[in-house]
């Protein structure tokens, strides 16, 4: 375990000189303070709580921008040190494959937490600043949001190390990693609408709608946050989902886990089998 989090922390201490940290947490913290005031500004009107509203819009701005980040700092984890040829060097020590993949694993995550955390979180202190009223349930929904932003980031981590243990050039790992993310961010969605559209209820019905959302973490963390909470649920313009559907919250995140866990896994075997 000790090898493991010195590898964690030369992963963070990397990010650092990177400029990765801050520019991450700038970012989020930027959007989210955007969101938190453009889109909460007419909600005394219409008796909506304005950390709704946020956890709304952050929702939508999470399966957009998170993965994204993610796969940006992990698709070259793997050949990207392998090119450098810094791998040879670190696997020199006594440290095992798993351990070295499972320390840039819990670096990456860590840098990725630490954005996500300040940079949401400067969004809902302003509006508690500012004297915007807060329910309890509200501030449930938005730290339940921001620890699955995180779980989602954990998984286009795990994406991006499959990714960079399986290729040989770190060009390729990039143009890979910017297809997963439009497949499953953008054209996934696109491809399932249509076939609704086509279908007209005919064959898909709600359970195997149900049952094909699993396929996207995106689709799932979607339905997790923005179809879980009533209040939640008619703000997006999710709640027909979220009475017709049959995945509980807690189907919802264990398959989440599931994803973290089966890519990390199959990119240990992958590293673990491949020539340095």
């Amino acid at each position: 375990m000790k090898n493991v989090l010195l590898i964690a922390g030369k992963e963070i201490q990397e990010c650092l000189r990177n400029r990765w940290v801050i520019a991450m947490t700038l970012l989020l913290a930027a959007l989210a303070l955007s969101l938190a005031f453009l889109g909460s500004a007419p909600t005394g009107n219409v008796g909506t709580a304005a950390l709704d509203v946020v956890i709304v819009s952050l929702s939508s701005l999470t399966i957009f921008v998170v993965p994204l980040v993610a796969l940006l700092i992990s698709h070259d984890a793997i050949v990207g040190e392998m090119e450098r040829g810094t791998m040879l060097l670190l696997l020199s020590y006594p440290v095992s494959r798993l351990q070295v993949l499972l320390g840039k694993f819990l670096g990456h995550l860590a840098v990725l937490s630490f954005a996500t955390i300040l940079g949401y979180g400067a969004a809902a202190f302003a509006l508690a600043v500012s004297g915007a009223a807060i329910t309890a349930s509200s501030w449930v929904a938005f730290t339940s949001m921001i620890l699955t932003s995180i779980l989602l980031g954990a998984v286009f981590i795990a994406l991006g190390y499959l990714i960079s243990a399986l290729v040989r050039e770190r060009a390729t790992a990039a143009g890979v990693a910017i297809g997963i993310w439009l497949l499953l961010v953008v054209l996934f969605d696109m491809a399932l609408l249509g076939a609704l559209v086509v279908d007209q209820g005919k064959t898909i019905s709600s359970a195997v709608l149900s049952a094909l959302l699993l396929f996207n973490p995106t689709d799932i963390y979607r339905l997790f946050n923005l179809a879980g909470a009533e209040n939640i649920s008619v703000l997006s313009n999710m709640s027909g989902i979220a009475e017709s559907g049959r995945l509980s919250p807690l189907v919802l995140l264990m398959t989440l886990v599931a994803w973290v866990i089966v890519p990390l896994a199959l990119a240990g075997l992958a590293f673990s089998r491949r020539e340095l």
